[in-house]
């Protein structure tokens, strides 16, 4: 009888708590998480609209059926164009993939070595970053190596952050290190901005040719480029920020820790290629499954963009969000997993 009545008081508990988290919930989440699901994904992406997004675009391939592409809202707000779901997209930190592509395919070459440190690499950083002689180029690939992430410095995206890789640097600088390396992870841009300067020391020229020639090239991918400044700002879908009302499209961010301009679609080919290990050959993909990811989310003042590939259901789905700020991110999170749940319930 006591075990019975113990039962009752800890789910009368449970009830309790579950109302009362109700509260410190946003009302907009909520309505979306208590929204059932639609039909179909493009009703789904029709929806997220209505949560305070700008525009989206989604790219779903899944094995034994053809790409499926979706979109909504607008492209450019301002002159009233809607979403195309083939649109260039300023995809951040989903780079970062391709970067570290780019270090297993040289370190596989004997051209790199994870080992190294970061004064092998750069002495001349030795007494200006913390711990240069004992940070390797494995570390700063896993962000272990306790290096602070320049984005993270106060105004750094209120001012012009269109930077170049010396002013950005120079950030970090003679600053503290935010642990001793590899006791820790934390995320930290600069990590990146550093392997891009190693991978143009070491190859004598841009690791954006390199990938271009290692990565896109052989793909396919003609809809794929290192920097903003190498396309028409016309084919880029527009990005905003919650309560601010001028298009951030210009804004450029230049660094290697999230430069890339690319189509949902030849993101959805690339992390295909990755995952099903086309893209490497076998000491590469050892490589790689060594030192990183194999999915990645983006995030930059009007754009947050999302890319994984999904085993259970044998499909890759690319989600783009030109709205940041507010809830936009939680929205956008909560939506793209909805979208999965609709790409697998739709293949069963």
């Amino acid at each position: 009888m006591a075990k019975e009545q113990s039962k009752r008081i800890l789910k009368i508990i449970f009830i309790m708590a579950s109302i009362s988290s109700l509260f410190f919930v946003p009302w907009i989440l909520l309505r979306l998480l208590l929204t059932p699901l639609p039909d179909t994904v493009q009703e789904q992406v029709n929806d997220a609209i209505g949560y305070g997004l700008d525009g989206m675009i989604v790219y779903v391939d899944q094995a034994g059926k053809p790409p499926q592409f979706y979109a909504a809202g607008w492209q450019d707000r301002k002159n009233k164009i809607p979403a195309n779901p083939k649109a260039l997209f300023r995809i951040a930190s989903i780079s970062k993939l391709y970067v570290a592509v780019a270090v297993a395919k040289l370190v596989n070459d004997n051209q790199l070595s994870l080992d190294k440190t970061l004064a092998d690499y750069m002495p001349e950083l030795v007494g200006r970053i913390e711990n240069a002689d004992k940070i390797t180029l494995r570390m700063m690939v896993q962000h272990r190596s306790g290096i602070p992430n320049y984005t993270d410095f106060p105004g750094f995206w209120i001012n012009d952050y269109s930077k170049n890789t010396k002013e950005s640097l120079d950030l970090v600088l003679d600053t503290p290190a935010d642990f001793k390396p590899d006791k820790k992870y934390r995320y930290s841009n600069t990590n990146y901005l550093l392997i891009g300067e190693i991978l143009d020391k070491t190859l004598g020229y841009s690791h954006h040719q390199f990938i271009k020639k290692e990565v896109l090239m052989p793909l396919g991918l003609k809809h794929t480029y290192s920097l903003l400044s190498e396309v028409n700002l016309e084919d880029v879908m527009s990005g905003y920020a919650v309560d601010y009302e001028p298009d951030l499209k210009p804004n450029d961010f230049v660094s290697p820790a999230g430069s890339m301009v690319a189509t949902a679609e030849d993101v959805g080919i690339f992390l295909r290629a990755l995952n099903d290990g086309s893209l490497l050959n076998d000491n590469e993909q050892a490589i790689y499954s060594s030192i990183y990811v194999y999915e990645h989310t983006g995030l930059l003042p009007g754009y947050s963009s999302i890319a994984k590939y999904h085993k259970d259901i044998d499909a890759v789905v690319v989600q783009f969000v030109n709205t940041s700020g507010g809830y936009s991110w939680n929205v956008s999170e909560m939506v793209y997993k909805r979208i999965v749940k609709l790409v697998s319930r739709n293949s069963e």
